[in-house]
């Protein structure tokens, strides 16, 4: 597997920009929603060029949140989610490339001009390493990823300091690079296939087993999209291995069971998350209407009420009585690859819990 300093020349050194890429895995295809796109164009064009995300990593109801980003690069998700959590809230980006952080922080005094405040900052380090920064455990709200966690040489390692930085109900929210089986070594090896964000991709039971390992025992997912590798020199490589840019939440809620349990439980949706009207989406499979009466599982009712988002819901039901498992809670390959799109950009399917 490549090292941390390999991982630092590609990004630091070999890629100059957006346009450098040799795959769709490192770069934002969800469609962004009308609602972000004025807070991307108040972000300085320096900072956009040098973007190498997959997905989105803009959860809602952030304003007055404290959020932590975990390879933050040049800090567009950065500048992004500052806008977002406002005046009150703050945004810390973490990364170990030199040659980002410069331009990061070279447009801080820019950013707070178009902004009216300054609540950002960035810190110089690995996230195998969140322990050895000056974060303290449990001051997060939010802690967020765009692409990162697969070029770390120590996944397990950095999942259990998101758990040790998250607040009780706070959660991770971040999109990645999965496939569909283990890699082989020599695909996992080749410089430039890690470095594209595809050598270092996670199995996703292996995964699901990780996070799980690490105490957030109900990873759910929000949306996911198929990679085409179409690099001539590159697609061979990987042989029938399949690849998605998929979006995960955890949640650290300690409550939380390894399977969707039936308590007879509901909840209501008020319809004030701001942006979200007339539906809220919680995964892939909680798209919960504003004023419907949805059942829920007990996790996801705890996801619910322990978190920021217990003021715009309504919960029926509690924990006294227990009518078995959810149908539908099975163990097959997550990824949809097409689907219907939110209005935020997510790939939903409504129904069941699982």
């Amino acid at each position: 597997m490549p090292t941390q300093a390999a991982v630092q020349a590609y990004y630091g050194q070999e890629l100059t920009g957006t346009a450098d890429l040799k795959t769709s895995a490192c770069c934002d295809a969800d469609a962004v929603p009308d609602w972000l796109r004025p807070l991307l164009a108040r972000i300085h064009p320096d900072v956009l060029q040098r973007y190498y995300g997959c997905g989105l990593v803009c959860p809602p109801l952030l304003e007055g949140c404290r959020i932590l980003d975990l390879g933050s690069g040049s800090g567009r998700d950065v500048y992004a989610l500052a806008q977002l959590v406002g005046p009150n809230g703050s945004v810390v980006g973490v990364d170990m490339t030199a040659e980002q952080l410069t331009v990061a922080r070279a447009h801080l005094d820019f950013h707070a001009e178009q902004f009216g405040y300054a609540n950002v900052s960035f810190l110089e380090g690995t996230i195998e390493a969140l322990e050895a920064l000056p974060l303290e455990p449990g001051s997060f709200d939010v802690i967020v990823s765009n692409c990162v966690l697969n070029l770390s040489t120590d996944k397990a390692a950095v999942l259990r300091g998101v758990k040790r930085l998250l607040k009780p109900g706070g959660e991770m929210y971040f999109s990645d690079v999965y496939v569909d089986r283990r890699l082989p070594e020599a695909v996992r090896r080749d410089p430039v296939l890690y470095g594209e964000c595809l050598g270092g991709a996670l199995y996703w039971n292996d995964f699901l087993r990780l996070a799980k390992g690490a105490g957030f025992h109900d990873p759910r997912l929000v949306n996911d999209r198929e990679i085409q590798i179409t690099e001539p020199a590159l697609a061979p490589l990987v042989g029938e291995a399949r690849f998605y840019s998929a979006t995960y939440r955890l949640f650290h809620i300690t409550e939380l069971e390894d399977a969707c349990e039936d308590h007879g439980q509901a909840v209501i949706y008020r319809g004030t998350i701001p942006h979200h009207p007339h539906r809220f989406d919680l995964d892939g499979h909680h798209a919960i209407e504003t004023g419907r009466v949805f059942p829920v599982c007990g996790n996801s009712f705890r996801m619910l009420q322990a978190t920021r988002f217990a003021p715009h819901f309504s919960f029926v039901g509690d924990f006294s009585r227990h009518y078995g498992l959810f149908p539908g809670c099975g163990s097959s390959l997550p990824f949809t690859g097409v689907a219907t799109t939110s209005a935020s950009g997510g790939v939903l399917v409504s129904g069941s819990c699982c």
